[in-house]
């Protein structure tokens, strides 16, 4: 029999070595089950992580409150315009300022750059319409008709900043609607690990940052404002507002019942998500079938009349040869 002993250097047969290398061993053990069995208080990292990124908030607004006093110092000749015309006071900026708001542009800038926009273009259009009719008059035109086509043009120019902005949401409503139901199936996720629904929509953005940043816009505002206004009710109808669609809607009423008589979050969010999910594949099977309809015209008027053409065009021509030659 061979003896284990012997296998060990000279150093490590010492009966006192032995005795430390099996007690370090038992002692990483017992450290190992602890840590295994150890129930891990998560709330004081929470509330660090709280409070330094409201710290940052903080930092952010103080610096942007910074830079808008910069601005004020500077005002562009569009500022100027505005302030004097006195375009930013009454109910029509405000209704505008929200309706700029709901297609991305919440900035006061945006909204300066809107209405400078609404009382330039008609002029800038009717000068140039006016300069090229009536200066080189290409068709002959009398100068009322000139005129005539030139205050078309400005009103064009008036309806342009409008048609822009309408594009513009009716654009990120579509990317919303369709990133929505797969959002609120990451916010179930969320709040089935054990996240509230201010760290549930803020871990949701991360994740959506770059396939729906509209959305990951939306929701990264409403978790600030959950943190920061007294009134939750108040933030979340304010995502109602900026996402005037009735599937947000719908989910705001939901969070606001969630809240109001203790649902289960999760539960409800995901009976949601599934609602959307059928509305959207209700929405495609539409598409599909309004499509044989919407290729009837162009069918009609590109595609037949290539095909009679190959297909009867040879006929035709042999018929022709065939007359003509009896002739």
């Amino acid at each position: 029999m061979v003896d284990i002993a012997s296998l060990f250097p000279d150093w490590l047969r010492s009966e006192n070595v032995l005795a430390m290398i099996a007690g370090a061993a038992s002692f990483a053990v017992v450290i190992m089950m602890w840590n295994a069995f150890l129930v891990k208080d998560e709330l004081p990292a929470r509330i660090k992580s709280l409070e330094k990124r409201r710290t940052t908030l903080k930092t952010a607004i103080a610096n942007e409150t910074k830079q808008r006093k910069k601005l004020i110092a500077k005002e562009t000749m569009m500022h100027r315009v505005v302030k004097k015309l006195q375009l930013m006071k009454g109910e029509r900026a405000r209704v505008m300022a929200a309706k700029l708001a709901k297609g991305g542009w919440r900035s006061k800038d945006a909204l300066v750059a809107y209405l400078f926009a609404k009382i330039s273009m008609p002029v800038l259009f009717f000068v140039l319409a006016a300069l090229y009719l009536l200066g080189t008059n290409p068709w002959g035109w009398s100068i009322s008709l000139g005129l005539l086509v030139s205050a078309a043009a400005g009103g064009v120019g008036y309806l342009l900043p409008d048609t822009l902005v309408k594009n513009k949401i009716s654009k990120r409503y579509a990317a919303i609607r369709k990133s929505l139901p797969d959002a609120l199936d990451l916010l179930v996720i969320c709040t089935e690990a054990g996240l509230n629904l201010d760290s549930g929509l803020d871990r949701v953005c991360r994740e959506i940052a770059n396939s729906s940043p509209e959305l990951a816009d939306e929701f990264g505002l409403t978790s600030i404002e959950l943190g920061f206004l007294p009134d939750r009710k108040q933030a979340l109808a304010n995502l109602a507002d900026r996402v005037d669609m009735q599937a947000m809607t719908t989910l705001v009423n939901t969070l606001v019942q969630t809240e109001k008589y203790g649902t289960p979050l999760a539960v409800a969010l995901r009976v949601l998500a599934g609602e959307m999910r059928e509305e959207r594949l209700m929405k495609a099977e539409e598409k599909a079938a309004r499509l044989p309809a919407i290729m009837t015209v162009p069918m009609i008027v590109f595609i037949l009349p290539a095909l009679f053409i190959v297909l009867i065009g040879p006929a035709v021509l042999k018929a022709l040869d065939a007359f003509g030659g009896g002739g």
